[in-house]
């Protein structure tokens, strides 16, 4: 059974937000939000008042460096999983995938491949560096044009990972409602729904989130690599095999013939995971439960909530938003 948390997130706490920020906030759009009181609408996308201090801070402050791999997707697109897959890929001559205390086994993905503005730089304050090694793993939720502009102008690595829109809106609502102190105070699924379509999402919108980085791929696929939930399901050796090669870290013959590959995806697997005790009873600085971010896993849990009017005007959007782009979606 999923239980509410005792306390929100630091990064949804309106507490603490600096003079600057607060001054900030009044001359923003704002709008009801999904946990906290209010979204604000900055630089084009929606979010709650201390990630856009943290996200001021990131651009104001991070110095990208050429080697820096920075892992990119929206909210509940499958991020834990493919942070547990980037850093186990990243780090396998170090850490050995049968290595008894491996990282991954007593960490909880989400620390070994920070946020930015949700962790390191949630509070404004400079984080330190030093004890990464290289190359630094990083993640974020900002849009590309959001990004430090240290990043952009650098050679640092982006991987873009993105969800079907339906799937993504279930784990999206499905999470807020657990982040709530009291669960009976949830949104409607079809209130939750008409803020998603208007855009009014964390990050969001969802699908101008998903076409710039799709854009930048196309522009700059040495730069950017864009892969989709649905794919690495499917065919997740394919898709690490893509991985390897953005990321210069190919799989050797050697490693090819010990089946180091299926040993990572096994490692890797949701049910490993989330049967992993630091998983399962401890907790995230920013105050979340680790087991929060370990729901279902699955494609096409959509179907067991979305009427078919959802559905229809679901595809319409993404239809619209997406026309002429080449860029589609599975669903199953």
């Amino acid at each position: 059974m999923t239980t509410s948390q005792t306390s929100p997130p630091k990064y949804l706490q309106e507490d603490s937000l600096s003079e600057e920020c607060k001054k900030l906030l009044y001359t923003l759009s704002k709008e009801k939000g999904w946990i906290g009181s209010f979204i604000y609408k900055y630089q084009g996308f929606w979010t709650s008042p201390k990630l856009i201090q943290g996200v001021i801070a990131c651009q104001q402050q991070f110095q990208a460096q050429d080697t820096n791999i920075i892992f990119v997707t929206t909210p509940k697109s499958g991020t834990t999983w493919l942070k547990s897959l980037l850093f186990t890929l990243v780090n396998r001559l170090k850490h050995s995938i049968v290595e008894q205390n491996h990282p991954l086994l007593v960490k909880n993905p989400h620390v070994l491949v920070p946020f930015l503005e949700h962790t390191l730089y949630v509070d404004s304050r400079v984080p330190d560096f030093s004890s990464f090694t290289s190359p630094r793993l990083l993640a974020t939720h900002v849009p590309f044009a959001s990004l430090p502009k240290s990043v952009q102008n650098s050679e640092t690595k982006l991987v873009y990972l993105c969800r079907n829109p339906r799937d993504t809106f279930i784990s999206m609502r499905h999470f807020s409602n657990n982040l709530r102190l009291d669960h009976k105070d949830t949104n409607s699924i079809e209130e939750m729904f008409d803020f998603f379509c208007k855009g009014l999402s964390i990050y969001g919108p969802f699908w101008d989130h998903v076409l710039d980085y799709w854009k930048q791929s196309i522009e700059n696929p040495n730069r950017v690599l864009f892969l989709m939930y649905e794919e690495m399901k499917e065919k997740p050796k394919v898709q690490l095999n893509r991985l390897t090669e953005f990321l210069e870290c190919q799989f050797s013959i050697e490693e090819e013939n010990c089946e180091v590959v299926d040993e990572i995806l096994k490692m890797c697997s949701f049910e490993n995971l989330s049967n992993l005790e630091v998983n399962t009873n401890e907790k995230l600085s920013t105050r979340e439960g680790n087991k929060m971010f370990f729901r279902k896993g699955e494609i096409g849990d959509w179907k067991n909530y979305f009427t078919v009017e959802m559905s229809e005007k679901l595809n319409h959007i993404t239809e619209q938003k997406f026309d002429g782009s080449r860029l589609k979606f599975l669903y199953t």
